[in-house]
């Protein structure tokens, strides 16, 4: 639940505390992080491939306790680390990249051709030759595109291109990407007279925000619009919904206080921010519950859920996820290498920046609280209270703060110390990172074995998680 924390009765601090992960919580007890970090010599991120594994089965096991027919694909743009795709691949998953290096990074690590959708605007001639040649999915995004699409010589030598046509969402108007109506008219026309050149397999979309019943609206609307265009003679049996899955990091209890009483005395120089600037960061149906909630939905104009409409109408359902299927999946560690007293709380200095906390990409804040870590056993039990402290980067930039907030710690932080963001592996770190004033990129460590007490055979000793590099780190 939430809590107020109060320092001599004079200021509060609201807390946002994350939801408990067994996972991550061994591998915080095991002592790795702090001789990762001292082997590293810098802030690192580490991932948890099991995690990954979990939030794809529970997608799939939704989709068949719906008895809809759907393919997951995992938005690649959420994290680059080789290891994700490698999940894919093991799982005979899909991947939805966006660019040349995405494609060929993901049919390198194993992926079919057949199980990668391309997506985003304007693509490359290279990206569209490889993407046919390999039978990659297709997502057009406007008219000049199947035009380019047509005119690449892999359509007309070797095979035909598989395409979604990607549809601008009535409610978004404004929005760059898809197209209009007039323009889904012309496109479904091109792609009759391109004949055997192209297999139009469906339609796309992608909603801003999290909302179910307008995502479950357009569904509908695009499920009419594949009966429409099989009319015309095209295959016209699938449909994607994007990503915009939530995740829940918090729980309600605490994401409510927070809300209602937030203001800039909690931050950093008196920083503010609305509400509204916020990601959800409690939602009360996340990741696979986010998917049932949208089967279960009720399209408007429709008299049964999305699910009934799409089995009746023999219309697939693709989704691409990429943050709710590495809900707890990674981590980012930081050592603590000056404190400052100022003004009845503290400047933590660390060992990185804010680049490797993206959510200062959208002028917002990452608000589910560090764990702090002691540098050593012997001051674990420091001096208890209510320890007010925002997180600054090691840089000479005056707004470069990993954490504007005053977080309410449980124990007075020193030098030496460790921070460990939890639950940063969905577009947190390495969206925005970059080697600024010369400092090497945090490398990623996959750990690959994390053994609970309670899952070790009576007699057997404890074994240390199991770690590598993910395949990038060693590249470069």
């Amino acid at each position: 639940m939430a809590v107020t924390a109060s320092a001599g009765g004079v200021a509060t601090w609201p807390s946002v505390p994350a939801l408990p992960d067994p996972a991550t919580e061994t591998v915080l007890a095991s002592g790795l992080l702090d001789e990762l970090s001292y082997a590293l010599g810098g802030p690192f991120h580490f991932l948890l491939p099991a995690a990954f594994d979990a939030n794809l089965l529970a997608m799939r096991a939704t989709l068949k306790a719906a008895d809809v027919d759907g393919f997951v694909y995992f938005a690649k743009k959420s994290n680059k680390a080789a290891v994700w795709v490698e999940r894919c691949a093991a799982h005979g998953a899909g991947v939805d990249v966006a660019s040349l290096g995405e494609l060929r990074e993901a049919l390198g690590h194993g992926v079919r051709g057949e199980d990668v959708v391309v997506t985003g605007p304007a693509k490359a001639r290279e990206l569209l030759e490889l993407a046919v040649r390999q039978g990659a999915l297709i997502a057009v995004d406007a008219l000049d595109e199947l035009e380019a699409l047509l005119a690449t010589e892999t359509v007309a030598a070797l095979r035909p291109a598989r395409v979604l046509l990607r549809c601008l969402p009535p409610t978004q108007p404004h929005s760059r990407f898809g197209m209009t109506d007039a323009e889904l008219t012309a496109a479904l026309d091109r792609c009759v007279r391109a004949g055997d050149a192209v297999r139009m397999e469906g339609f796309s979309f992608h909603l801003s925000g999290y909302e179910v019943g307008p995502r479950a609206d357009l569904a509908a609307r695009l499920v009419e619009r594949c009966l429409k265009a099989r009319a015309l003679g095209l295959a016209a049996d699938r449909i994607s919904v994007g990503g915009g899955l939530p995740v829940s990091y918090t729980d309600a209890g605490s994401w409510r206080a927070f809300l209602a009483e937030q203001h800039g005395g909690h931050f950093h120089a008196g920083k503010s921010f609305g509400s509204g600037d916020f990601y959800p960061y409690h939602s009360p149906v996340a990741g696979a519950g986010a998917l049932a909630a949208l089967l279960s939905s009720r399209p408007q104009g429709h008299g049964q859920p999305l699910a009934g409409l799409l089995k009746e109408c023999g219309v697939a359902l693709l989704v691409e996820p990429g943050r709710a299927l590495l809900d707890r999946a990674g981590g980012s560690v930081f050592r603590i290498q000056g404190v400052k007293e100022r003004d009845g709380y503290r400047i933590l200095t660390v060992d990185g920046s804010s680049l490797s906390l993206s959510e200062q990409w959208f002028n917002s804040e990452y608000l589910p609280e560090p764990c702090l870590l002691p540098r050593s056993a012997e001051e674990s039990d420091g001096s208890p209270g209510i320890f007010p402290a925002s997180v600054g980067a090691a840089t000479c930039l005056e707004s470069d703060l990993l954490t504007w907030r005053k977080v309410p710690f449980p124990r007075q932080p020193r030098v030496g110390d460790l921070l460990v963001y939890p639950n940063t592996a969905g577009y947190q770190m390495d969206s925005n990172e970059s080697p600024f004033h010369e400092l090497p990129l945090p490398p990623k460590v996959v750990i690959d074995r994390v053994e609970r007490p309670e899952g070790r055979p009576a007699g057997r000793p404890e074994r240390r998680p199991r770690w590598r590099f993910d395949r990038h780190f060693l590249r470069a």
